[in-house]
């Protein structure tokens, strides 16, 4: 969840790696032998509903690419997704983080999906598309395994962005857009 602050430092690394297990022991075996491989930086392992298990990691691009190779291995048949995400947008690893400063609110998309792998490229692709700006990702835990964002900016953008969202995962996504929120919704939700 973001904060209201100051901007959070955007210095992250060019690629992002993301894996998912369907078990929770395999899934921290898969963690070790990706940082045991790679000189790469994780941003979340743990466990995420229902009894599985993810491992976000940031670095450069061969590094993550290692990663994913040793990590791939060590997951075996538990491997239930992967993501590689290399020139990941500079706004998509501290928002993950939830280190983001809470921006003016404007018109706001939500977008949910059924995966996180595709939770994160949708957020990659909306960022990249229009000028919007994050306001929260959550991943996994307490949703099932699935995965939702928020951005925000002027209608036509968050339109825009949505538009990419879709054209680069596909329909397999639900969208909503609110033009004008209400402060109440506002407060109570951010």
């Amino acid at each position: 969840m973001y904060t209201r602050g100051s901007l959070p430092n955007l210095l992250s690394y060019p690629a992002l790696g993301l894996l998912e297990c369907t078990g929770i022991a395999r899934g921290m075996l898969t963690c070790d032998a990706v940082v045991k491989r790679a000189n790469v930086q994780i941003i979340q392992s743990h466990p995420i509903d229902p009894g599985r298990y993810i491992i976000l990691f940031e670095g450069s691009v061969a590094e993550v690419e290692e990663g994913l190779d040793a990590g791939e291995i060590a997951a075996g048949d538990t491997l239930l997704d992967k993501l590689f995400l290399p020139q990941v947008h500079s706004a998509v690893v501290p928002s993950i983080r939830g280190r983001m400063a809470l921006p003016p609110l404007l018109s706001l998309a939500i977008v949910e999906t059924h995966t996180i792998a595709t939770a994160i490229l949708a957020l990659d692709s909306s960022l990249k598309a229009a000028q919007t700006r994050a306001v929260e990702i959550r991943l996994g835990s307490g949703i099932a395994g699935k995965g939702y964002f928020v951005i925000t900016g002027e209608l036509y953008d968050v339109q825009a962005a949505i538009e990419a969202a879709i054209d680069t995962v596909g329909n397999d996504i639900i969208t909503e857009v609110i033009a004008s929120p209400h402060p109440d919704f506002l407060k109570g939700s951010f």
